[in-house]
């Protein structure tokens, strides 16, 4: 049986045909859960992408300290000449960040900003409270 995290990274890659890749780390940065689009070739190694994720979360934290000055983040997003990267937090009405979703994206093909908004952001909106519910209970 797959996990929610496995099944929510499997619906975010089929969500948009420009979507490469979606995976999830946890506060730390630790891949819980990654998935490619049909017939994809990585840019990046699985090696590669687990250091990615722990300085994505890193980021993701420093960005959340901000909110109660600049507001909300909805998402952070980086373009390189190969790909678009995208990190989305996931954290509690708080502000405690408990999981970082990260996303890839092909380069000038459709509207980053309106997949993310429209597609992306609402479904992790109404999965929140599973991704809390589903937390490591032993948080360190």
């Amino acid at each position: 049986m797959k996990s929610f995290f496995q099944e929510f990274c499997d619906k975010i890659v089929t969500l948009d045909p420009t979507i490469r890749f979606a995976g999830i780390a946890d506060e730390d940065g630790h891949l819980v859960a990654t998935a490619d689009r049909k017939g994809l070739k990585p840019i990046m190694s699985q090696e590669e992408r687990a250091q990615y994720a722990i300085t994505a979360a890193t980021r993701q934290f420093t960005r959340l300290r901000w909110e109660y000055l600049l507001g909300k983040v909805n998402y952070a997003m980086s373009h390189y000449a190969k790909i678009i990267r995208a990190t989305i937090p996931i954290a509690d009405e708080n502000s405690r960040l408990y999981y970082v979703l990260l996303l890839s994206f092909d380069v000038d093909k459709g509207d980053v900003h309106k997949i993310i908004m429209n597609k992306v952001i609402p479904l992790v909106r109404k999965n929140t409270g599973k991704f809390l519910k589903d937390r490591p209970v032993n948080r360190s």
